[in-house]
């Protein structure tokens, strides 16, 4: 898999999400498995690039290249301003926003409802791959199939796109109108595929390995990008990985491997966010992992009363040690998949 320059190990991507892929956690799902991976997105409003947020979103420090950072606006000289910003801060890879479905995005035009007017769309995709030009980096596309059922215009864009010199294409299989609502579905996104000449990537309910060969083999997409099912369960890339390969169902992980992978995750994450925002923003992340899994609804409800990111990781600690004398492995089945991806729905509308 190629994107411009650069060769990536496969065709696993993480998908960006505010709130959720940040350093710590994209670093963490290439360790286990993803060949790549997204930043949250950046606003395109030169005002916001000194705040906290914005700074902790542009910190790259000891992440594996390729970097890729995702950027979000309405004006294309704003956005063009943004991706050269974000390219002396260590982006290799710009990525525009076009997909997320957030009503406090689409309101401002920005996100999926850029799809709704097709002439600015397209005027700030130029403006961005002018800008990157000088630099040589590569500038992807993540969008919708179309802002409602009746105007899915994904293909027109996208032929648009790969004119003015998109080098990636990414599609969610759902109208901006559906959210994170109904299912996704992929004759759109083979379509499309079908049309280009660049990578195209399928992304939407992909949430079981056999759901990836399904996806690949429907679309035949480039690669798949998966969002929701990784929260708590990052692992879900090198059972991907696995599958595509062999055939053949990775067991889970065991009980000892996930608590050390999550508490190693959180050590990160505090080192990024601090003590107090750290802990606080980590509860989230704690909460995906346990949800689900005997007695996680109970210990999550007594996690989110702690008040120090070192009585977590205590807690945490003899929670799975707890969990560890009664099963080997994560007791993790579909169902339980399943109620974590619903339950992370109306999260990822209110953080992006």
């Amino acid at each position: 898999m190629q994107i411009g320059p650069y060769s990536l190990p496969n065709n696993l991507f993480v998908a960006p999400m505010a709130g959720v892929t940040d350093r710590p956690f994209r670093m963490l799902c290439k360790r286990l498995g993803a060949g790549y991976a997204v930043s949250e997105m950046v606003t395109s409003r030169r005002d916001l690039w000194n705040s906290l947020k914005t700074s902790r979103r542009a910190n790259h420090e000891g992440e594996a290249a390729p970097i890729s950072v995702q950027i979000a606006g309405t004006d294309a000289a704003m956005m063009a301003e943004a991706a050269r910003y974000n390219i002396e801060r260590g982006a290799q890879i710009i990525d525009i926003n076009m997909g997320c479905p957030a009503k406090k995005v689409c309101t401002k035009w920005a996100g999926s409802a850029l799809m709704q007017d097709e002439p600015l769309a397209l005027e700030i995709i130029s403006a961005v791959v002018q800008a990157c030009a000088p630099s040589g980096v590569p500038v992807t596309l993540k969008m919708r199939t179309g802002w409602c059922q009746a105007e899915k215009n994904a293909l027109s864009i996208a032929l648009a796109a790969q004119e003015a010199g998109i080098a990636m294409l990414t599609i969610h299989g759902r109208t901006r109108e559906q959210g994170y609502g109904g299912n996704a579905e992929y004759d759109t996104i083979a379509a499309v595929k079908a049309a280009l000449r660049i990578p195209v990537v399928a992304n939407g309910d992909i949430d079981t390995p056999q759901k990836a060969a399904e996806v690949l083999k429907h679309t035949g997409a480039d690669a798949i990008m998966i969002g929701r099912a990784a929260q708590g369960r990052p692992w879900i890339f090198r059972e991907i990985a696995h599958y595509l390969a062999t055939g053949e169902t990775l067991p889970a992980p065991t009980v000892g491997e996930a608590s050390s992978w999550l508490i190693e995750h959180l050590h990160d994450h505090y080192g990024l966010y601090g003590e107090l925002t750290g802990m606080r923003s980590a509860r989230k992340h704690i909460g995906w992992a346990v949800r689900g899994l005997p007695g996680g609804e109970d210990f999550r409800q007594r996690m989110n009363l702690l008040e120090s990111s070192a009585e977590q990781v205590r807690a945490l600690s003899s929670w799975f040690a707890e969990l560890g004398q009664e099963h080997e492995r994560l007791p993790t089945t579909a169902a339980v998949i399943t109620t974590n991806i619903a339950a992370n729905d109306e999260q990822l509308e209110q953080q992006a």
